[in-house]
């Protein structure tokens, strides 16, 4: 079963069992008491605490999770054991107030047991101390022995916070064998042995100050299964970097930097931990960006930024020589487009955030590496070196530490947090923010010369004067007394050119303020040699302002449709105006219907038909609040405020760039539409020929709808049902068709058993489900006390072994040399076991070998 398969199946059990599956939420919860998603229930928190009515009693979701930050944070476990990662998936089934216990672990035993297959015998059972319920359903119920069921204490109780929502909880565990640690189950045993697959959450009680407990009126459940924990299982791997969710982008990082994996787990592992962390890297930064985080220098843009320059210097080391992160990102689509959409329909706009911070980084490490480099040399990193290298250079204190550590080198720690707090008491003394301390350069020119001035608003051309030209924190970043570049604001992004001066040449690639008044240009190169008091000519990409201004202008219009379609609840939670596309989130109940998407797409064409001229006008803030201007979400506003007319009915606080007319958005197309969290939506739109490309592309689509099913565009969804209704038919069809063709091939390998009634085979085509099903066959066949079989499938070997009971053979003992031979393992498993590899061409011998031996 691969990665797709048990999603499928995940989701098709909870549903046929009355759940509505509810799609992955954000990466980017709203919660503010969390950084990112870190678990399954965190979208429907709001049902949980009883703030919010949930519109279902039972869900099921697959949830988007991240856990790299904050007070949940895996990052630096990654790469260092088989199962750590920072972003992965969490299957999920919840009640709000429905079922409880009688219900839950049920139905958690029959899709681990019967769906997924899982061997009884290899798995464990952890409830809480004082729950005799739990334990009694798991014995009545499900058929669990109860020496296979433990009892813990805090391990086996959740809680939502100090007060409130609690209860104890039972985990499923999965017995991976001897080899791997001490047995006695999870409670006494290895924790590399015993591997937990499912947590059942009893939220049953509230937690008062005072630490009493009362009963919920509505007890719930929420229960969480990692589907990267249980997808090695299934597989038959040791490790989760060798599944079809990350064996692929293995590879891309093996071909990247030349290293070779050799599996290894450890103090000598090195290569392989970055190998790793390459992979699992590429999936956090794919997953981020695909949800709008940015790499920024807080928060979670901070975090990304980390992230990817993990990703890039774990590929230095290890030898890459050029650009790494945009071929992973790639690879990280390819393997994940099918499961998650939004990747691959974000996918250029991912490549260029990702590939610009790689670029960034690139330059800045550059500048800071060989004073790194001459510190490990000399087997230690002062503290005030290691300031600097933040400081001036741009380099984290963790990446710093991490470099280090590959050396076996110690840094000041002490020492630089000595220095950070130096910096900070200055800046405290001058009467600057904690902006300036992670800014100095730009709190520096702040002081000597004052604010920036912007001229954007008029020209995208303009003479300035360089007044700095440094590293500072993460970026190289150029400073001009005025400039026509728009720094990232409002959801805006910021502006892209050159700066030329006598003799030199800037490329920018980003423009911020992250100092109130002081805009930054981010250098991606350097030609010749700048002279700071130089008189430069800053120009903006024009074409790219261009594609900016039409989807600002657009976002207003979209945001006064959407107020005026669904209503005045609809509040504002965030936006990205790209060159390209824009992205707006707002507060709402439910899904949008197609009505109401058309009927916002008509208002805003007709604000466009009519071609009303785009006026700004200063006033006073509250004085604009009063007059009915919408505040963005996010944005900081000054006592002076610029207030954006878009047409008669579109009034906005903003201070980004926009058209002059109306007409020149041309048309406006929604393309997505979405959840992001409980009662937040997510609508994606684009303009002008993009929104005509859009039209062509869904009469295309019509077109060869209308070809394949003859008739008339009128009922072509009836008729398309219909097909759809017949082909599910004849999928039924053709797997009754597969159980018979098995069975009868299972009858003609029966008949091939030995003497000692071990039948060995090689049959391709099959993939691991399906050679486990056949060896399951042929052993229950008279005379078969075992079974091995092994097949080729799309270039990867699929093995199972299957024996009877009584039989002188274990299946794991049977099937091991085969598995080591074509490159996998195998856990313990006494009556059937499968596993799986990648080299084809030892199978026939391996095979051969167990014939022999019998």
């Amino acid at each position: 079963m691969d990665s797709n398969d048990l999603r499928r199946a995940f989701r098709e059990y909870f549903v046929e069992r009355g759940h509505v599956p509810v799609p992955s939420a954000s990466l980017v919860p709203h919660d503010p008491t969390l950084l990112f998603t870190v678990a399954g229930m965190v979208p429907f928190k709001p049902y949980f605490l009883g703030e919010e009515v949930p519109p279902y009693r039972r869900a099921t979701s697959i949830q988007k999770c991240m856990r790299a930050g904050g007070k949940h944070n895996d990052l630096d476990q990654v790469g260092t054991t088989a199962r750590h990662l920072t972003f992965f998936e969490m299957l999920g089934n919840f009640s709000f107030g429905d079922y409880f216990k009688e219900g839950a672990i049920p139905y958690a035993w029959g899709l681990v047991t019967e769906v997924l297959g899982l061997d009884p015998d290899r798995l464990w059972i952890t409830v809480h101390t004082s729950d005799d319920e739990a334990e009694r359903i798991w014995i009545e119920a499900c058929g669990v022995r109860p020496e296979r069921i433990q009892r813990l204490d805090e391990d086996n109780w959740w809680q939502m916070g100090e007060t409130g929502p609690c209860g104890p909880c039972s985990e499923i565990y999965y017995d991976k064998g001897e080899s791997y640690g001490a047995g006695g189950g999870p409670a006494v045993g290895s924790d590399e042995r015993f591997l937990e697959i499912w947590n059942l959450v009893f939220m049953q009680y509230d937690r008062h100050p005072d630490g009493s407990l009362t009963p919920l009126p509505a007890p719930c459940i929420d229960t969480g299964a990692g589907l990267e924990r249980i997808v090695p299982v299934l597989q038959g791997h040791d490790s989760v970097f060798e599944t079809d969710l990350m064996w692929p982008l293995m590879e891309e990082a093996q071909s990247l930097t030349g290293r070779r994996y050799g599996g290894r787990f450890g103090a000598d592992a090195g290569g392989d931990v970055g190998l790793r962390i390459m992979a699992d890297h590429a999936r956090a930064t794919t997953f981020l960006l695909a949800d709008g985080v940015v790499p920024t220098n807080e928060g979670r843009g901070y975090v990304l930024r980390r992230i990817i320059r993990r990703l890039v210097a774990r590929a230095q080391l290890l030898g890459a020589k050029g650009p790494v992160v945009e071929p992973m990102v790639r690879m990280t689509a390819a393997v994940m487009g099918e499961a998650y959409p939004e990747v691959a329909r974000e996918l250029e706009t991912i490549v260029q955030h990702a590939a610009r911070e790689e670029e960034r980084f690139a330059a800045t490490l550059a500048l800071g590496r060989p004073l790194l480099d001459a510190a490990l040399e000399g087997g230690s990193v002062p503290g005030a070196l290691a300031f600097k290298l933040h400081d001036t250079y741009g380099l984290p204190i963790e990446l710093t530490m991490e470099l280090a550590a590959e050396r076996g080198v110690s840094v000041d720690r002490a020492g630089f947090e000595e220095a950070m707090a130096a910096q900070r008491e200055r800046a405290r003394q001058a009467g600057l923010g904690t902006e300036a301390v992670e800014h100095p350069v730009s709190a520096e020119v702040l002081r000597e010369h004052g604010r920036s001035e912007f001229t954007g608003y008029e020209a995208t051309e303009d003479e300035g004067r360089l007044l700095a030209l440094a590293s500072e924190g993460d970026v190289l970043v150029a400073v001009l007394d005025r400039t026509p570049f728009y720094p990232e604001g409002g959801g805006q992004l910021g502006d892209t050119g050159t700066i030329e001066g006598d003799g030199f040449r800037l490329t920018i690639i980003d423009t911020d303020q992250p100092v109130a008044g002081v805009i930054r240009h981010h250098v991606g190169a350097v030609e010749g040699e700048p002279v700071i008091g130089a008189l430069v000519r800053a120009v903006v990409d024009a074409e790219r302002r261009e594609g900016l201004r039409v989807h600002h202008t657009a976002t207003h219009l979209l945001h006064w449709a959407l107020r005026e379609v669904l209503g005045p609840h609809v509040k504002q939670q965030g936006s990205l105006v790209a060159p390209d596309h824009l992205r707006f989130d707002f507060t709402h109940w439910g899904p949008l219907t197609p009505d109401e998407i058309e009927e916002i797409e008509r208002r805003v064409a007709a604000e466009i038909i009519r071609d009303s001229v785009v006026t700004v006008e200063l006033m006073d803030r509250d004085e604009a609040i009063r007059r009915g201007a919408v505040a963005f979400f996010g944005d900081r506003y000054g006592d002076v405020v610029r207030v954006v007319h878009a047409g008669e009915s579109s009034v906005e606080l903003c201070g980004g760039t926009h058209l002059d007319r109306l007409g020149r958005i041309g048309h406006l197309r929604i393309t997505s539409e979405s959840s992001i969290g409980a009662n937040t939506r997510r609508v994606e739109a684009v303009v002008q020929l993009a929104a005509l490309e859009v039209a062509h592309r869904d009469r295309r689509l019509l077109d060869e709808l209308e070809r394949i099913v003859p008739g008339g565009r009128d009922g072509i969804g009836e008729r398309v049902d219909r097909i759809v209704e017949r082909a599910k038919r004849a999928e039924s069809e053709l797997a009754r068709e597969r159980t018979r063709t098995l069975a009868e091939r299972a009858r003609a390998l029966a008949e091939t058993r030995g003497a000692d009634g071990l039948v060995v085979a090689r049959v391709d085509g099959l993939d691991q489900r399906g050679v486990r099903e056949l060896a399951m066959l042929v052993r229950d066949h008279e005379g078969v006390l075992g079974v091995v079989i092994g097949g080729v499938a799309n270039g990867v070997v699929a093995l199972a072994a299957a024996v009877r009971e009584g039989a002188p053979w274990r299946a794991d003992e049977l099937l091991r040399p085969v598995a080591q031979a074509v490159g996998g393992g195998v856990g313990r498993a006494e009556v059937v076991a499968v596993s799986g590899g990648r080299r084809a061409e030892a199978l026939d011998a391996a095979l051969e070998a167990v014939r022999t031996a019998s």
